[in-house]
């Protein structure tokens, strides 16, 4: 699978990447919301995994980019937040394309599941 990582933290592109690679997937990340529409907007990814707490352009600008332009439904978008989001807050996200979340830390285990759900059409 094609997937993208959008997340400031690089130490977590660079976990992810190590991860993914070894499963078999192509992984590319970037650091900036911005760069990552672009890239979305160049070619589709099989899943995109956005981080909602960046600064300048967050992962709700992102979604809220993806969602005016029409893009969102074209994705499957995993949510990885450390933020103190609220469930509630969550649920309106995933009403809205997002297709599920994880809380960071990431436990490595729940990612790779998920990612093998969307694979299997979940």
């Amino acid at each position: 699978m094609r997937i993208l990582g959008i997340d400031d933290n690089s130490d977590i592109n660079k976990l992810l990447e190590t991860v993914l690679s070894a499963s078999g997937h192509e992984f590319s990340s970037v650091t900036d919301g911005r760069e990552g529409i672009k890239l979305i907007k160049q070619k589709p990814y099989d899943v995109v995994l956005l981080d909602l707490a960046m600064p300048e352009f967050s992962g709700f600008d992102v979604l809220s980019s993806l969602k005016s332009d029409g893009t969102i439904e074209k994705q499957k978008i995993i949510l990885l937040t450390a933020s103190s989001i609220t469930d509630q807050e969550i649920n309106e996200l995933l009403k809205t394309g997002v297709h599920s979340y994880i809380r960071k830390p990431l436990d490595i285990d729940v990612l790779v599941e998920r990612i093998e759900q969307i694979h299997d059409g979940k």
